[in-house]
């Protein structure tokens, strides 16, 4: 699945890792959100069917952009209580986040602005890198079971249009939403982390909107 030939080089690569052609790109959220899996699908074409380890091992792909390779450096991290220094230690040198939420838990959504925006923008080593935001787990929007179990406690899924009205307000480069399941936008998710590690500063601070 990585295959990023369609991507425009940069002409003004910004920050360390760009100038040796790798990006590093972190994905944080709440637990339970998908991170891990989204990794896993993405880097080996297949959905996990079996346990899926708290934090994915850090792994790296070579993607080609405008004919150059380049090395997409992934990292994971673990969104439950107790890892904040193990985060904010793989922060260091980051070109791009990935700012993840289930589309089927507002409170990870909730969560994505109030909590791991403000831990990104805190952190004295990645402030400056632009983030995207992802909304997971689309395939379970049209699972009934799912839905009716969210309206038992009086909630509804995060729509499309909440999420880019969101990462606008919050200035994040763009909004995608994905399936690590059906894989439904998740080459574009990882094509869009590419574009915002490679988009001048300027650019980034407008950010775009690409719920594909």
């Amino acid at each position: 699945m990585p295959n990023t030939s369609n991507l425009p080089a940069t002409s003004n690569p910004i920050g360390g890792n760009l100038m040796n052609k790798t990006i590093k790109c972190v994905c944080v959220g709440d637990g339970c959100v998908g991170k891990t899996s989204m990794l896993i699908s993405y880097t080996t074409n297949t959905f996990p069917q079996s346990y899926v380890p708290t934090v994915f091992d850090n792994y790296s792909v070579t993607v080609m952009i405008s004919g150059e390779p380049y090395t997409l450096a992934l990292f994971d991290t673990a969104g439950q209580s107790g890892f904040e220094l193990m985060r904010t230690f793989s922060y260091t040198n980051t070109d791009v986040f990935l700012v993840c939420f289930s589309v089927m838990s507002p409170t990870s959504f909730n969560n994505a602005l109030k909590m791991w925006i403000d831990e990104i923008r805190q952190s004295s080593s990645s402030r400056a890198a632009p983030f995207v935001l992802v909304g997971t787990k689309i395939d379970l929007r049209s699972s009934t079971p799912d839905v009716e179990l969210l309206a038992k406690s009086k909630q509804k899924p995060i729509t499309r249009e909440q999420g880019e009205r969101t990462a606008k307000e919050y200035g994040a480069y763009a909004y995608i939403e994905c399936s690590a399941l059906t894989q439904e936008n998740l080459k574009e998710t990882f094509d869009t982390a590419i574009l915002a590690a490679l988009t001048p500063s300027t650019s980034k601070r407008r950010g775009i909107f690409c719920c594909c």
